[in-house]
């Protein structure tokens, strides 16, 4: 059993080690995640990211981050999604994807988009996400290296009422 919650700071030490022992990530991304996770815990409020963790009784099992895209009308990203490995599918990550449309919603979002890698590493994480109701919409080809196309995958929010 889990709960989630909004990421405190406490929580960074075992988010990045989710990151980094999480073979679809490299050094860099962890990187960058570490820079947006930053973001966060030092102005929420400003950041332009939700970070929401899965917790469990042995700790920290998973994170989200999204946040609304700039200069669109409640379009949102789904940034980052991990969860340690040996937690796999216990049903953390899709607990983190409805918790995440579910805040997308209570602010009137309609559209989520996902971008990621094309490269065979990817195939179950392309799996989980269209298994949970997102479309591959577009596919740039080479974008993060030759033979690494960027792939677009989409989910329109239903609105209650």
């Amino acid at each position: 059993m889990f709960d989630i919650r909004p990421m405190i700071r406490s929580d960074k030490p075992a988010l990045m080690q989710i990151l980094r022992i999480t073979p679809e990530f490299k050094p860099v991304e962890v990187d960058v995640a570490e820079e947006v996770i930053d973001c966060y815990l030092d102005d929420p409020d400003r950041s332009g990211y939700n970070v929401l963790v899965a917790e469990a009784e042995s700790g920290v099992s998973g994170y989200v981050c999204y946040g609304p895209v700039p200069l669109t009308e409640a379009s949102w990203d789904m940034y980052w999604l991990a969860v340690a490995p040996p937690k796999q599918g216990q049903g953390i990550g899709a607990a983190l994807v409805r918790a995440a449309e579910e805040d997308m919603k209570q602010a009137k979002g309609r559209l989520v988009v996902i971008e990621t890698s094309s490269q065979p590493a990817y195939e179950r994480i392309i799996r989980f996400h269209t298994g949970n109701g997102y479309n591959m919409v577009a596919r740039i080809p080479d974008l993060y290296a030759p033979g690494d196309d960027k792939l677009v995958l989409l989910k329109r929010l239903e609105q209650a009422g």
